[in-house]
């Protein structure tokens, strides 16, 4: 969504009632689909789609939208930016699996990256000693499934392709 700006060659952000911008976001007040009320829509700076959209509280004559303002839009701020940090957590915990398992030779930690390529998705598998210490790594399909089971299978075997 590009932000438009009152004056094209303007380029100081717009704090009006119901688009408000400011510390890389945009803050737009919006009519609600699913019912009468209203919504706000909190977009990050260069990205397509609102990283959250809530419900907008009503103003005093119970019509039009209660406006925006500087606290109102720092608290939506803050909730955005956390809802951002939760999702790329989410799919970090996704793409990077690892267990640590025994071996004759000490712990090692087995770790599962997967690569979400679209054109050619795969997942890399490592082994690393207790010392950090790389062990062994091989390419794997990216629905390989890291288990403490598959991961001790895969050291027993020499760290060969499973």
């Amino acid at each position: 969504m590009s932000i438009a700006y009152p004056n094209p060659d303007d380029e100081s952000p717009v704090q009006e009632d119901r688009l408000w911008q400011g510390n890389g976001w945009t803050a737009r007040v919006i009519k609600n689909d699913d019912d009468d009320g209203w919504a706000v829509a909190m977009i990050k700076d260069g990205e397509p789609e609102p990283a959250l959209v809530g419900p907008w509280t009503m103003g005093r004559d119970k019509k039009n939208p209660k406006p925006l303002d500087v606290n109102a839009f720092n608290t939506l701020v803050k909730t955005a930016s956390e809802v951002i940090r939760r999702h790329e957590q989410q799919l970090h915990a996704q793409l990077h699996k690892n267990v640590t398992v025994g071996s004759d030779d000490g712990p090692v930690k087995v770790c599962l990256d997967i690569t979400p390529d679209e054109d050619d998705p795969y997942a890399t598998l490592s082994a690393f000693d207790e010392y950090g210490e790389a062990l062994a790594r091989v390419r794997v399909p990216p629905t390989f499934k890291l288990s403490a089971t598959s991961a001790a299978n895969w050291i027993e075997n020499g760290y060969k392709k499973p």
